[in-house]
């Protein structure tokens, strides 16, 4: 809608086309945040990868997340964040180190706690693509940020049938791509409290030390 030199009819049309899409977006979006958000807690295991052609730059890992209510515990690339509802614990093993810090510090609005919801605010929708993928017909919603961001859009795949995400794609201004694709879901299974429990005692018996930001 920016571009001065096409016909005022044509801008007309373009921005009724804009507003549906981005309704159907909105509506598919609330739909899946609605659905997961019913969940008494989720198990998650996605693959992960990165790339970028221009630097030659191939990466690829799994990982995984159980969430419940805002509480997680990621295991990620040798590194354990475990969030207990009052404090983030970030353990690194390679580095025998555990560093607690307070949530607003660092997680922003991308903590796996949020990833559902996060597309309410500071986005612009798109309606992609659709295609079938695993068997499964996925549409694509894109992300735009409102505001000045590293990323240029974010792309949200979502299983129509089970109103699932299936995968999520942040693409930056600089050609790299992050993608995290969900290789399963477990919901309202048993889960117990300790999930969410830092140990202190446990890895102050490795000799892990523990730094309080």
């Amino acid at each position: 809608m920016k571009h001065l030199t096409i016909l005022i009819a044509t801008l007309f049309l373009t921005q009724i086309a804009i507003a549906q899409t981005t309704d159907k977006s909105k509506t598919l979006l609330d739909q899946v945040s609605a659905k997961i958000g019913s969940y008494k807690n989720i198990d998650i295991a996605f693959d992960y990868s990165l790339d970028n052609a221009k630097e030659k730059v191939h990466q690829k890992t799994a990982g995984n997340v159980k969430i419940a209510g805002q509480k997680y515990h990621l295991n990620f690339m040798g590194v354990e964040k475990i969030f207990d509802g009052t404090k983030i614990y970030t353990i690194v093993h390679e580095d025998e180190e555990v560093v607690v810090s307070n949530p607003a510090s660092e997680d922003g609005d991308f903590s796996p706690s949020k990833i559902l919801s996060f597309y309410k605010k500071g986005y612009k929708y798109v309606w992609d693509k659709a295609v079938t993928l695993d068997g499964k017909k996925i549409q694509y919603i894109k992300l735009l940020p409102i505001k000045v961001s590293d990323v240029s859009y974010i792309m949200l795949g979502v299983d129509t049938s089970s109103k699932n995400i299936y995968q999520v794609e942040y693409v930056d201004k600089k050609g790299t791509k992050t993608a995290f694709k969900i290789r399963s879901m477990k919901t309202n299974i048993e889960m117990p409290a300790k999930e969410f429990t830092f140990e202190q005692a446990k890895y102050q018996a490795k000799d892990y030390s523990i730094t309080k930001m």
